[in-house]
This record gives structure tokens, sequence and C-alpha cells, in this order.
């Protein structure tokens, strides 16, 4: 089994995300920018390209199950759209680690539009 390398993010600035405007500072925080990563579908996660020739969305077909799509290892921990929403921003600000989990609302998505 190969072990999983760490590495720095190359699109981390200082720990933040300077491609996105409304992407909130990690520095200080305690929480470390983490590099892009490829699931176990051949997908890069946490890129910002938001499109991978192996994602299920650039395969679509009346086949394709959506439940593919959910789990842990389709969301960046630290290169997420959700890290935008006024709330998780917040968590940063006060440099505090978030004591939920990712979506924590099952219908409604609060980032929507802050990309």
């Amino acid at each position: 089994m190969m072990k999983k390398q760490k590495q720095q993010n190359p699109l981390s600035v200082n720990e933040t995300l300077p491609h996105q405007i409304n992407a909130p500072s990690f520095k200080d925080t305690g929480i470390k920018m983490e590099a892009p990563y490829k699931n176990s579908f051949g997908v890069t996660i946490g890129d910002s390209k938001y499109a991978s020739e192996n994602s299920p969305l650039e395969n679509w077909n009346d086949e394709v199950d959506p439940s593919v799509m959910a789990g842990d290892e389709w969301v960046h921990p630290t290169n997420d759209i959700g890290w935008n929403s006024a709330e998780n921003r917040e968590l940063l600000e006060q440099k505090r680690r978030p004591k939920g989990s990712p979506f924590m609302h099952p219908t409604k998505d609060v980032s929507y539009g802050k990309d």
C-alpha cells in the first residue's frame, strides 16, 4: 500500500486561496491547506478546475447513478465552496474548528453563489 505523501497546496498562497475572491484565510487557524487529490474514480478534487475527464458529471447518461458522487471523497477539506459561507468563514475568523460534518443541511445549499 502506498503511503499518502503530504504536499503543499499549489493553489495556496500564505494559507489563502487568492483565486477565489470570497475565500477565507486559513492563516493562524491551525488548519493547514491541503493539496488537491484524486479520489477513487480518478477525479481530481480541490484543484478549482471543477471538471475532470473521469468525472461522472462529464460522462453523464441515463445509466449513471447520482449516488456515486456522494461521500467525503468528493469534498476537499480546505478548497471547498462550503468555506465561503458566512457560518464557516466565521469559524475560521474566530480560529475555531468546525464541530459538525460537511453538508449540515440536507436540502439547502447555503454557499450557493458565494464563489
